[in-house]
């Protein structure tokens, strides 16, 4: 799959045939001055994806390669293979229009880590997942690696789905199912570039977000069903601890005893409101006592 995504040695100069007919872009490190390398790739990325500060690697050419295609209504297909690099996005506001996007990456080989909104996530090769360019995130890659970035404006996506913040920086599901149809299609797409006329790929654009649409849908149900139960576990252990209030003795050990639940699972219920479940009953205790 990797090889797929590199163009031939005759044809790295200015990059595939495709760039042309396609309408597309490349931007390459090899065309730079090495000692200039860094700052130019800083102003490239910026320029087209999101502010970030570069690390390079220690033990390799600092090298990337990005392949940039235009499809319909401002979403784009990156197929990107570089060495081992660190990005970490700036503090500073979006600069460009074309950083208030979603980035669905698509990691084809090597490793690659995604932190944002106090998640992280480890992809393998065929995996997906998604985030956003303006707010802060740290991409750590410690391996020569390829990957497909898919860029999507807010303006699309935040209508199909509500609470995509919530999935940020999460493992789409890639071996079966909608995420396993949608990996599948997008490599397919990548591979076959050449093979396409220019009203034949921007066909293409509406059913990859589509799918993509769909694979998002499917986190975010999952996760408010989650969310549900626990909603429900936490109302249940409240109505236990309120009817067992008269007990001097009762314990986290206890109440875990009762409701068949681990001490640790309990606490976690009530990191959601931020709190323990000592604290809760101690609260419940002093509102005991002022009534």
């Amino acid at each position: 799959m990797t090889n797929a995504l590199i163009a031939p040695p005759d044809q790295r100069a200015d990059g595939p045939d495709s760039l042309v007919r396609l309408g597309g872009q490349r931007f390459c490190t090899e065309q730079q001055p090495s000692g200039q390398r860094v700052e130019w790739l800083k102003e490239v990325i910026g320029r087209e994806y999101a502010n970030v500060d570069i690390t390079p690697p220690q033990d390799m050419v600092l090298f990337n390669d990005m392949l940039i295609y235009p499809w319909q209504e401002g979403v784009r297909l990156s197929p990107i293979q570089s060495n081992a690099i660190t990005l970490e996005r700036l503090p500073q506001e979006p600069s460009h229009s074309i950083q208030d996007y979603y980035f669905m990456v698509l990691l084809t080989s090597g490793k690659y880590k995604l932190e944002q909104g106090g998640r992280e996530v480890f992809l393998k090769p065929g995996e997906m997942t998604i985030y956003d360019a303006t707010e802060p995130h740290r991409i750590t890659i410690p391996e020569a690696f390829s990957k497909i970035l898919i860029s999507i404006p807010r303006k699309i996506l935040d209508p199909r789905l509500n609470n995509i913040g919530r999935i940020t920086a999460t493992r789409i599901p890639s071996a079966e199912g909608i995420g396993s149809v949608t990996s599948s299609f997008i490599q397919s797409t990548v591979i076959q570039l050449e093979q396409f006329s220019r009203p034949q790929f921007q066909s293409l654009s509406q059913p990859v977000v589509d799918m993509l649409t769909l694979s998002l849908g499917q986190i975010i149900q999952n996760k408010l069903t989650t969310t549900s139960h626990r909603q429900i576990m936490l109302i249940r252990l409240k109505q236990y601890i309120k009817s067992a209030m008269s007990d001097p003795e009762l314990t986290a050990t206890k109440i875990a005893d009762a409701t068949g639940l681990s001490k640790r699972y309990l606490n976690n219920l009530f990191n959601e409101e931020n709190t323990s479940l000592m604290r809760s009953l101690t609260e419940e205790r002093l509102e005991l006592c002022r009534h």
